[in-house]
C-alpha cells in the first residue's frame, strides 16, 4: 500500500515522501493517527505542488540544519551516572540527557532527532547520531563518567 507520509517518522521515512507499507499498518495506524494519507492520483498532484512552492523554504531549512551540524561540530558532551565498581552504569543513558546537554550548550536539538549508535552499558566513550534534516546528519560524541 502506498501512502505520503505528512510529518517525519523515524524508520519509516520524511514528510512528504511516498512509501510503501503494509495495508494493516497504514490502515490502521498512520492514517487514523494523521501522520499519513492514502497516495491516490490526487493527493500525488497536491503533495507535488505543494513541494514545487515550499521549494525556497527547504532550501532555508537545509542550511538552517547545516550551520546547525558546522556549529555542534566536534563538540564533546560529557554525562555523570551512577556507576558500579566495574564501570557498569546504573540505568542507561538516553536521548533526553542528550537533547539536555546539547540544550545547555545552546543547540537545541529535540530528542526524538537524536539515536545513540550502540547500547550505553559501562563508563567510556560513545557516539550518537542527530538527525537534523533529511540529508544534514551529524555524529557527536560523548563521555559517560562515575559521579
Amino acid at each position: 500500500m502506498e501512502i505520503i507520509l505528512k510529518e517525519n517518522i523515524k524508520g519509516l521515512g520524511y514528510k512528504n515522501d511516498i512509501v510503501d507499507v503494509k495495508p494493516g499498518y497504514g490502515r490502521n495506524y498512520l492514517i487514523p493517527q494523521g501522520f499519513a494519507i492514502i497516495a491516490n492520483t490526487s493527493n500525488k498532484k497536491m503533495i507535488a505542488e505543494n513541494i514545487k512552492q515550499a521549494a525556497h523554504k527547504a532550501e532555508k531549512v537545509k542550511a538552517d540544519a547545516e550551520a546547525l551540524a558546522a556549529n555542534i561540530g566536534d563538540t564533546k558532551l560529557t554525562i555523570a551516572t551512577k556507576a558500579g565498581d566495574n564501570g557498569k552504569i546504573f540505568g542507561s543513558v538516553t536521548t533526553t540527557q542528550i537533547s539536555a546537554l546539547l540544550k545547555e550548550k545552546g543547540y537545541d536539538v529535540d530528542r526524538k532527532q537524536i539515536s545513540i549508535n550502540g547500547e550505553v552499558k559501562f563508563v567510556g566513550e560513545y557516539t550518537a547520531s542527530i538527525d537534523l534534516h533529511k540529508e544534514v546528519k551529524h555524529e557527536v560524541a560523548f563521555e559517560v563518567i562515575a559521579e
